[in-house]
């Protein structure tokens, strides 16, 4: 393992420090301290890393005279001071949309609320992770972003390494959806199509590191995960924000590596910590398909280990049989009260066109994955009708055309006649 200690490249201002104000990595499981590096593994128990901070002094007041991005949340990041003004994306502050209408098809008593990170840059929250690890990957001095994709991280790596006037290197299984495949090709880079899952793609990437054509990479969900998984706290930090700085009473949560449900946890229990919003009780959903659901399968059989699994759905941006941070998930979710449900494809695509036709928001597989959870929860009595809930939608459907393609069409096909219209219209 590379530790590098935490200085500046030349192009830092000698009085401003390389990473904010996070003091160094820790390990999440036997609490071994290290300098800030390109490092993601424990030397002393192999646990993984994640950045310490000296968070102290930070007011909302400082937060709200920020960009409209998530570079407002700096001071909370392993990044620069002014790391939002180099060459990036600016993803973040995407809309939280109060979906009243969904609600009342569910039978929702209290306010229900979509937070459509579709808006972001390349269309999903893949944007912001890679926002902050790109920017620790210049302070490291790496001139190559890098990373296993299941697609939308891929779309965010070569856009955000194109914007940089950086590298990029992009490993994604070779059965990916066109679409995604396309987008990332069109950014520029390298594009490598592996003949395997995501697993085999990660477990490649994981072996690239130290080889000697990857000295100047920074693989953002590899060596550089400590601060790529901390770009997911804004989700969380933007939610409580644009609810009048407060968390509502339950979330839903995606779940694939299981990072994004544990760094939206942690960004409440911090900004409670700093006294930023007032301490109040809320419930940690996460949601998988069937045809990839080890955290389900354990937080249903009441265990701590995650038994991998081969992926088999139609929601390819969560299918990873082998989820790094499931343990951490199912940590989230049983101290919140909430639970992890799984739904089959038919539901996917079902949630989807619900959503789509309730609120105008056309979700990816991911998002469907979301809400058919949700409702599968609701209708378990897990989840209650009468808490106010906020529901992640991470991607969108113009990216996942292939899940809705053969259920959706035209109403009729008719010749330009006004009488066929008429037709048309009184058609069942």
């Amino acid at each position: 393992m590379t530790v590098l200690a935490n200085t500046a490249p030349p192009d830092t201002a000698a009085d401003q420090p390389a990473f904010g104000n996070a003091t160094g990595l820790v390990c999440r499981e036997c609490g071994a301290d290290y300098s800030l590096g390109a490092a993601y593994s424990c030397i002393e128990c192999f646990g993984p890393l994640e950045v310490a901070y000296d968070l102290t002094g930070i007011t909302r007041e400082a937060i709200t005279a920020g960009p409209q991005s998530l570079w407002r949340y700096a001071p909370l990041l392993p990044v620069a001071p002014y790391a939002g003004s180099e060459p990036n994306l600016h993803p973040g502050m995407t809309k939280l949309v109060r979906a009243d209408n969904l609600a009342d098809a569910l039978g929702m008593t209290a306010p229900l609320w979509v937070k459509d990170d579709s808006g972001n840059p390349t269309h999903s929250f893949k944007d912001r992770v890679v926002a902050v690890a790109q920017s620790a990957a210049r302070r490291l001095g790496l001139s190559t972003i890098a990373c296993a994709s299941t697609g939308n991280l891929a779309n965010a790596v070569a856009a955000a390494a194109a914007r940089a006037g950086m590298g990029s290197v992009v490993v994604i299984p070779a059965n990916l959806e066109a679409g995604k495949v396309i987008t990332t090709a069109t950014y520029g880079g390298t594009l490598l199509a592996v003949r395997g899952n995501y697993d085999d793609v990660n477990r490649l990437c994981s072996e690239l590191i130290g080889d000697p054509i990857t000295q100047t990479w920074g693989f953002v969900n590899v060596n550089l995960r400590p601060y790529y998984a901390e770009g997911s706290k804004t989700l969380g930090y933007e939610v409580a924000e644009q609810l009048g700085w407060r968390t509502p009473g339950q979330v839903v949560i995606p779940v694939a590596s299981g990072s994004l449900l544990t760094k939206v946890d942690k960004a409440w229990r911090e900004l409670t910590s700093l006294g930023l919003i007032p301490e109040g009780d809320y419930r940690v959903f996460g949601a998988q398909a069937d045809g990839c659901s080890p955290v389900a399968r354990a937080f249903a059989d009441g265990i701590d280990v995650i038994r991998p699994v081969k992926p088999d759905t139609i929601a390819k941006s969560l299918a990873i049989g082998n989820p790094a941070d499931g343990p951490y998930a199912l940590d989230a979710v049983r101290r919140t009260g909430g639970a992890v449900g799984s739904v089959s494809d038919p539901e996917i695509v079902s949630a989807i066109r619900l959503l789509a036709r309730t609120e105008g928001i056309f979700a990816e597989t991911a998002g469907g994955v979301t809400l058919a959870t949700f409702q599968r929860l609701l209708e378990s009595g897990q989840a209650a009708r009468d808490s106010e809930t906020v529901l992640l939608n991470t991607g969108d459907g113009l990216k996942t055309l292939d899940a809705v393609a053969d259920v959706v069409g035209p109403t009729a096909v008719i010749d330009a006649s006004v009488s066929q219209v008429h037709e048309a219209l009184a058609t069942p």
